[in-house]
């Protein structure tokens, strides 16, 4: 079989060529000042020569063409949609192979700063032999191009916009080898495509990167600018959205499947619960616990033969996201860890492996997967990277999204 994994990291010469590495591992605070700029974000930005191995590299024993033969948009303003239409042909003459098709997009610089790339789709093409073509279709809505103004330089504070200016994009096998195509758009004026409120803006101050001017060759000169500090009282703002307290009732013989069933409300459910019980409930145990498949890391629900009484099951959670873990003596299977899965690009084996360790989970009676682990890779030395997919948050989250469907296809199942 053809290797066709690309890297979902990009692979810097030095440990201290990561813009993260100032600030990492501080014992009181780390300060993200970085900001946006992680993994190629960064390097592609302002210190591409750092680069060893670019992010999407990849290697295999035949070679690929790929082309844009049109671009088509849809609907209007922000909810416009754009559809790729790509054509990938193996160029080898000897070997069959899949490729990786990853889009990326240059965005206007504007008020707020933007990477020079970003990925914004992919498609790994299916098993193709020599001089074989297919056409695949990459589809982004226009939202997803958005920037967050968190201190209000567009106009908009905490608002995600798409700022005026045109958007390029690049086709190709890796953040290095994309290349510009024919087809972009335009943008005449900013457009808000959601406005938000302050949350957690940092209390301490410190400076973040941005880019400055832009030199002949593409890349940008390192600026920095202080970051906007919490203006709203956090404590204040938590109190006063707070729900309203249910009072506690007697048990009037309410039972969990009667709020399945619609035959009580919630509440209604809720106020028979004594002190105790709800802070069992919110308790739980932790590993091992023998009311639940032994050696799994958690039980929650119905810990207490109170909270059973009221028909609330005990339910259990395993380790992920590489299989479920059992210190039991019992065998489960392995599962490559979240960065070879990220690697593979393949959303498809993804959600199919994930459909397995879904079943897998309700043949060992466990309820819960502690996966997929969706962190980014700030920094190589962080101590659970293996656990998730990439430094970059598209590829990230679409990987998530396809082990979860696996799991919950497994269960609709069953059930």
């Amino acid at each position: 079989v053809s290797p066709s994994g690309r890297l979902a990291d990009t692979i810097a010469h030095s440990l201290s060529n990561y813009p993260s590495s100032a600030s990492f591992g501080n014992k009181e605070r780390n300060l993200y000042q970085e900001d946006i700029y992680v993994g190629y974000r960064y390097f592609e930005t302002f210190n591409p020569k750092a680069v060893q191995f670019e992010f999407g590299f990849g290697l295999s024993y035949t070679r690929f063409s790929n082309q844009l033969n049109a671009l088509t948009i849809l609907g209007s303003a922000s909810e416009q949609e754009l559809v790729f239409n790509i054509e990938v042909k193996n160029i080898g003459d000897q070997y069959s192979g899949k490729d990786v098709v990853q889009l990326y997009v240059e965005a206007p610089q504007g008020h707020l700063g933007k990477p020079s790339r970003a990925l914004i789709g992919f498609v790994k093409t299916p098993t193709l032999d020599p001089q074989d073509t297919v056409c695949l279709t990459i589809s982004c809505p226009l939202s997803s191009f958005t920037s967050f103004d968190d201190c209000g330089k567009t106009g908009h504070p905490n608002s995600y916009v798409l700022e005026a200016g045109e958007y390029h994009f690049y086709l190709g096998g890796s953040v290095r080898q994309a290349k510009l195509v024919g087809e972009s758009v335009k943008i005449e004026e900013l457009l808000v495509v959601e406005q938000l409120t302050e949350a957690l803006a940092p209390v301490t101050g410190f400076n973040r990167l941005i880019p400055k001017g832009n030199e002949e060759n593409g890349v940008y000169n390192c600026d920095y600018e202080s970051v906007p500090l919490r203006t709203i009282d956090l404590s204040k703002r938590i109190l006063s959205e707070l729900p309203s307290s249910i009072p506690i009732s007697e048990d009037r013989g309410i039972r969990l499947l009667d709020v399945k069933q619609g035959r009580a409300d919630i509440d209604e459910f809720i106020s028979q619960m004594t002190v105790k019980q709800l802070a069992t409930i919110v308790r739980g145990e932790g590993m091992c616990s023998p009311k639940v498949t032994p050696g799994t890391a958690a039980a929650f629900g119905g810990v207490s033969p109170s909270l059973f009484d009221l028909g609330i099951p005990v339910v259990a959670a395993a380790d992920g996201p590489s299989g479920i873990r059992m210190d039991s003596g019992h065998k489960a299977s392995q599962v490559p860890i979240g960065t070879l899965l990220g690697c593979t690009w393949n959303t498809e084996l993804n959600e199919k492996l994930f459909h397995l360790v879904g079943k897998e989970m309700q043949a060992n009676h466990i309820d819960t997967l502690l996966g997929p682990g969706v962190n980014i890779h700030r920094h190589p030395l962080n101590g659970r990277n293996f656990e998730y997919f990439s430094e970059d948050p598209f590829l990230s989250g679409v990987m998530a999204a396809s082990q979860t469907l696996g799991l919950n296809a497994a269960e609709c199942q069953i059930g």
